[in-house]
């Protein structure tokens, strides 16, 4: 099972809206404190829907615990400043993809530690940065097509009529 972790999230419709995609991905959520909300508030209820309930999320008092409760992670590193595209490495099953808080991103003083695996998606030199939880989507479901979408619903059905013979 995939990870993504967010350092320090400040917008609760983002969390709840990355929540959501966990939880149809089947990807764990982990939080490191301190959030900029409460999880109790309505507008991440909102953005997470009924699926809030179904999300395996955990939730760590800063970066030091995160570490302690899970060593022997893999951690892709989301940055502005990565050296690398996320969709030229290679994501493993149980990896932590970690995305840093909306006004700042994970802090340098962090990343240092991560120079092989931080990651970039490729953007314009106009804009600073995407929305963190479009963000999140987008390397997820690359790492999640490098694995073919394990267990995952991949083709449709309509709900009345049929599809078209070709």
């Amino acid at each position: 099972m995939l990870n993504i972790v967010l350092y320090q999230p400040e917008i609760p419709a983002n969390t709840g809206n990355i929540g959501r995609t966990c939880v149809a991905t089947n990807t764990r959520l982990h939080l490191i404190e301190p959030l900029g909300f409460r999880l109790s508030e309505k507008e991440i209820r909102r953005a997470g829907m009924d699926y809030w309930d179904h999300l395996d999320l955990h939730r760590y008092i800063n970066f030091e615990e995160f570490q302690q409760k899970n060593p022997e992670a893999k951690i892709w590193m989301a940055t502005t400043k990565a050296k690398s595209v996320y969709s030229e490495v290679q994501y493993a099953p149980n990896d932590y993809i970690m995305f840093g808080k909306e006004s700042a991103g994970i802090p340098e003083e962090i990343l240092i530690d991560y120079p092989k695996t931080c990651i970039r998606i490729p953007m314009m030199d106009t804009i600073r940065s995407l929305n963190l939880s479009n963000s999140v989507s987008i390397v997820l479901y690359e790492a999640l097509r490098q694995q073919n979408f394990g267990g995952m619903q991949t083709q449709g059905k309509l709900h009345t009529l049929e599809w078209k013979e070709e």
